[in-house]
């Protein structure tokens, strides 16, 4: 029924849509099944029509670089959406302003930020990830999230309406915020300082090098699997994973990395279940071992 109406929908606007379309090299994971349907819109106005006629009637999941997104090895149900390379447009809007779309990479705002003189944006040099999903999870590093170079947001609500939402409006917390989980980011408007451009490489290079050393890199993980529980313990996740489980446990192809014991990888070929099941279990040993419940980072397209 699902794919009937996509095709009659189709004939509509210009942006295609794709079937029985597979995941698994979509996701930073390397694992995963198909979509039902998978849409790549390339104009404004084509998702706009999309999110009037499917909107809160069938599943609709939005798909950034897949950085911390684990899929199941199941068929998903519903519409995958991937927004096209016009929606990764950045330009400058003011002198300290900078424009960026949802789909435009971290690296790339952070680079855009240096080649303008503009401090501040360094820590996204560092977060592998798209702007629309810094904005939904209020990402960062080193001490530094979304929210404190956010200006504002340019979204669709799930009627289809372009929405401008001030950052003074939003409630950001650690890894969350409470804007509506229907919303689709377009664009975001973010403020940095005039800073010398050798400054910036240097901090830049400084940050990349101190994550470099910490974390694992070029290999099928999905950053952080779980959130620091800043609420129950000041220590980290790795430390409690570090007391409360084996180091070299595994399930199938799904293993703790040796480098920072909160990126879980696919060694090679490991399926949803396997890393799900290394996840679970991680969860109930800290909890068994520390009292202390993990809440995952990592998104579950299921």
């Amino acid at each position: 029924m699902l794919v009937k109406k996509i095709k009659n929908f189709s004939e509509k606007i210009e942006s295609k849509f794709y079937f029985d379309y597979d995941l698994k090299k979509s996701n930073w994971f390397n694992i995963g099944g198909k979509t039902k349907v998978y849409f790549k819109p390339e104009s404004l106005s084509d998702l706009v029509l999309f999110i009037k006629e499917f909107g809160g009637k069938e599943k609709i999941y939005i798909l950034g670089a897949g950085s911390n997104t684990l899929v199941n090895d199941k068929t998903f149900e519903g519409v995958v959406v991937k927004l096209g390379k016009n929606f990764s447009n950045i330009s400058l809007l003011a002198n300290d302003i900078i424009i960026a779309g949802s789909a435009c990479t971290d690296k790339k705002l952070s680079e855009f930020a240096m080649e303008n003189e503009l401090g501040g944006l360094e820590f996204l040099a560092c977060i592998p990830g798209t702007v629309g999903g810094g904005l939904k999870m209020n990402a960062g590093c080193f001490n530094r999230e979304f929210k404190d170079i956010l200006v504002s947001i340019q979204a669709i609500d799930i009627l289809g309406r372009v929405i401008t939402i001030p950052a003074n409006k939003v409630l950001f917390k650690y890894r969350n915020n409470d804007l509506s989980k229907d919303l689709i980011f377009l664009s975001a408007s973010f403020k940095g300082k005039k800073k010398n451009q050798n400054d910036i490489k240097k901090d830049t290079i400084e940050l990349k090098n101190k994550k470099d050393s910490t974390q694992p890199t070029k290999i099928k993980t999905s950053g952080s699997t779980f959130k620091n529980p800043i609420e129950q313990t000041n220590r980290k996740v790795w430390e409690l994973i570090k007391e409360s489980v084996p180091l070299d446990t595994s399930f199938g192809d799904a293993c703790i990395s040796s480098k920072h014991y909160n990126f879980f990888v696919n060694k090679n070929n490991a399926s949803f279940n396997d890393m799900n099941k290394l996840i679970e279990f991680v969860q109930k040993s800290v909890e068994k071992k520390t009292g202390i419940k993990l809440e995952k980072e990592v998104k579950i397209l299921e």
